[in-house]
């Protein structure tokens, strides 16, 4: 199921179009494909080192590494159309708090998989990095979990 409610075909997705980056996170489409392993329990993981927003008070851009973990099950969020969706933050303005839980949320309404969690490293402005992790709920029983893989800061990179 997509933003729309239901798994596109590949050739309905933006994969192999020309596609606009959305101007705000609402305009943006999360597409979604069936997932051909739907029985099985797995993690998928996306990482973006290099997301940007707006600071709602001060106009001044901020920057996080994010880690989206997620166990699909009936779908899966086709990767150019998350980057869209990512992309479209740039001229965003909100918090890290709510820019992190937001993406979450969209991609679990989108997908409604067994479990996501998403981490957001946001680097320092003010001196002071902010960490913003959300998740579903308690990970399913046998599912692996990796480390996020993003050190604490000392100056990250």
């Amino acid at each position: 199921m997509s933003d729309s409610g239901e798994f596109l075909a590949l050739g309905d997705t933006k994969l192999g179009h020309l596609s606009a980056t959305p101007a705000t996170p609402e305009d943006a489409e999360l597409d979604v494909v069936a997932n051909p392993h739907p029985d099985d329990l797995y993690l998928t993981r996306f990482v973006c080192p290099e997301f940007t927003s707006i600071c709602p008070v001060t106009g001044q851009p901020d920057f996080a590494h994010l880690v989206i973990d997620y166990a699909p099950k009936g779908g899966l969020v086709e990767s150019k159309s998350l980057k869209l969706f990512l992309s479209s933050f740039r001229n965003h303005g909100a918090f890290h708090e709510d820019c992190t839980v937001m993406i979450g949320k969209r991609i679990v309404s989108a997908t409604a998989p067994r479990w996501l969690r998403i981490a957001g490293f946001w680097y320092p402005r003010g001196g002071i990095p902010i960490d913003v992790f959300w998740q579903t709920g308690a990970p399913p029983e046998g599912l692996w979990l990796p480390d996020p893989g993003v050190p604490p800061y000392r100056g990250r990179g």
